[in-house]
């Protein structure tokens, strides 16, 4: 008889992990594997096993101790030196045998295949995932208990671009999995224990059978690297918040070589039309879409064939330490359960909300601190009284579901209060022709029906004496098309204003979400209306106040000539401070633009005209620019506005105030 120490094995760099639970009792008879203790770390719970047979004669550990790797936790009294003389015996009288009767050379192979099938308990990790953190497990499709072959899928995971199954790297029954749906992975985190048959020899085994171990030792269970082809999802990446996009065209068929990146299908929004690429290379076996289908963020839109390696190296130093210790002596068997606790690549996690002495694993605790939600006053309906995440739903929906009072807040009307237009049937007075309002069109209807009706508008005219300027544009257009720049009069326009929201900041906010707040922004970047075939779009010039007139005008031809080929991307129309609409190359004299919320202040520019001005004098001919202001008066007095479009006007007049 003989004692042992059983100490905390590798955890994954963890320290002072709770301990949460003791799964045995002083005078337990424990055989290997069996459970001593469990953990929780902040990632995930794991048992502690037993690395050998034999009866438990001291706990040195108690529930709530926190432990780290190598504390001793329990003694373990083994028959391991019994054992030993026992086995001894038969080998000696098999020599003595084979010497007495030489005539016994069958006994080789029976002692070959003698040799005994153990089971060990191996470690399965996240693979490389191709340089992706985090991603969140959507399905579990294997259960405690199941019998799985290599290359089955364990879980599946699901980043922004694709889901990816995580195969069993060995065949073997799965016994412990460690994460759960919703729970986020990396590379190299433990995820679930399998018990594989490992072939060993036999303790019986003479020694004229010396080779035998030699020819038994490949059985012992490597981790295969594999390359099969495998069948992954694609599903649309995000959209920069759009929803229900129109397909407009599949650049790909059924049967493609595609490499990554390489176009699948292309969509079109209200603002600008975007391929969707393959996130990796394969063939292509399915087209779930058509063209003229409309798809969301998350949408399953083809299937993918592709090669892929799943990276076995934490399973493959799992698979070679277990099996140097299945030929060792019992007392040596100990490191067995070393690589088994937690993957040393296992990232910590911020520690639970809850404080309390609550069993709960970390994707139920993030689940809890996303509701708010007090672990200690869940009930909890899991094994071994751990919280489980319907247990945090159910909760939830109780409190929900109890009965509040009504307070004038929530009696109050939603609507508008506006009576709609009477629906009319023109078809009575003349020939009609219904057509599908383009999307450009339906998308410009809503922005601006939901800025009419929220923005309490005011519209502030007044005129820019512009004859200066445009003499001086037309005198070095020839040097400025030189310099790659076709120069309009809007660089100088959007010039101005960048000039004069920099002399009057109140121009450059936005109110905040309680309508009490205003957000005052340190950057000034300038919106213009772009006229397409297919409806208004409004590209953003970043930086304006930064560029010169000739970037400007190079960035804004750019931009349009996207915008006209609906070749605009997402941030090509994000960021907007200010907005410029100008109808001056088209005609009219003044007209109340809809600011573009949530900016506050928005510049109409009509057609500028010949007009007579009087200098004190006589009446001189000068070039007229008429603007436009409309803005919100909740940020912007009456005041300020006229102070605004009279800095502009006397900016356009004299250009050279810009350099003061």
């Amino acid at each position: 008889m003989s004692k042992h120490i059983i100490q905390v094995p590798d955890i994954g760099g963890s320290e002072d992990v709770e301990v949460i639970e003791i799964s045995v009792a002083v005078g337990d008879s424990v055989q290997a594997e069996d459970t001593l203790l469990v953990l929780e770390s902040d990632k995930a719970s794991m048992d502690i096993p037993s690395p050998m047979s034999g009866r438990i004669t001291r706990l040195l550990v108690q529930e709530g101790d926190k432990v780290s790797q190598g504390v001793q936790i329990i003694e373990i009294e083994t028959e391991g030196e019994a054992a030993s003389s026992a086995t001894e015996q038969p080998t000696a009288a098999k020599a003595e045998s084979t010497a007495t009767a030489p005539v016994a050379p069958a006994p080789a192979p029976a002692e070959v295949s003698s040799a005994t099938v153990s089971q060990q308990r191996q470690a399965i990790y996240v693979p490389d995932l191709g340089g992706h953190a985090q991603v969140e497990i959507i399905e579990l499709p294997a259960k405690v208990g199941d019998q799985l072959q290599a290359e089955d899928t364990l879980l599946t995971l699901e980043t922004d671009k694709a889901t990816m199954d995580i195969p069993a790297p060995v065949a073997g029954e799965l016994v412990e999995l460690l994460v759960k749906e919703g729970d986020k992975v990396s590379e190299g985190d433990l995820i679930a224990y399998l018990l594989t048959a490992d072939s060993s020899a036999s303790a019986t085994i003479s020694s004229n059978s010396a080779p035998a171990p030699a020819e038994i030792a490949p059985s012992a269970p490597a981790a295969p690297v594999t390359s099969a082809p495998r069948e992954q999802e694609v599903r649309v990446p995000d959209l920069g918040g759009h929803s229900q996009v129109e397909i407009i065209e599949l650049a790909a068929q059924i049967g493609d070589q595609l490499a990554e990146d390489a176009p699948l299908i292309t969509l079109e929004t209200d603002k600008a039309t975007m391929d969707i690429p393959a996130p990796f290379a394969g063939e292509l076996l399915e087209l779930k879409v058509k063209v003229g289908d409309k798809v969301s963020e998350g949408d399953l839109i083809a299937i993918l064939r592709t090669q892929s390696s799943a990276n076995p190296a934490p399973v493959a130093a799992s698979a070679s330490q277990s099996s140097a210790a299945q030929t060792s002596a019992p007392q040596a068997s100990a490191p067995i359960a070393a690589p088994a606790a937690t993957s040393p690549a296992a990232p910590k996690a911020s520690q639970p909300a809850s404080s309390g002495k609550v069993h709960a694993g970390p994707a139920v605790r993030l689940l809890a601190r996303e509701f708010g939600v007090d672990l200690s006053l869940v009930p909890a309906t899991g094994p071994r009284g751990r919280i489980l995440k319907e247990d945090v739903q159910n909760y939830v929906k109780a409190i929900l579901q109890q009965p509040r009072s009504t307070t004038p807040s929530t009696a109050a009307s939603s609507g508008a209060g506006i009576p709609p237009v009477p629906v009319q049937d023109f078809s009575q007075f003349g020939e009609i022709e219904e057509k599908p309002m383009g999307r450009l069109l339906k998308a410009g209807a809503v922005n601006l029906h939901r800025s009419w009706l929220n923005v309490p508008h005011v519209t502030q005219f007044d005129q820019a004496d512009i004859t200066e300027l445009e003499d001086f544009r037309k005198s070095i257009k020839a040097e400025a098309e030189k310099q790659g720049a076709k120069l309009t009069p809007l660089p100088f326009i959007i010039k101005a204003c960048a000039l004069a929201l920099e002399t009057f900041p109140q121009f450059n906010v936005s109110l905040g979400a309680e309508g009490d707040t205003l957000i005052w922004k340190k950057y000034i970047n300038i919106g213009f209306a772009v006229d397409t075939p297919d409806g208004l779009l409004v590209a953003v010039v970043k930086d304006a106040n930064k560029k010169s007139v000739y970037q400007l005008a190079r960035e804004t031809a750019d931009l349009g000539a996207r915008a006209q080929k609906k070749q605009l991307k997402g941030e090509d129309m994000k960021g907007s401070c200010f907005t410029i609409s100008s109808l001056g190359s088209i005609g009219g004299t003044a007209f109340t633009p809809i600011v573009n919320a949530p900016e506050v202040a928005i510049l109409g520019v009509s057609k500028a005209s010949i007009q007579p001005v009087w200098d004190g004098k006589v009446f001189q001919p000068r070039l007229m620019l008429p603007l436009s202001l409309s803005y919100d008066h909740r940020a912007i007095n009456g005041a300020d506005a006229a102070r605004f479009t009279s800095f502009l006007s006397q900016v356009l007049a004299d250009i050279r105030r810009m350099l003061l």
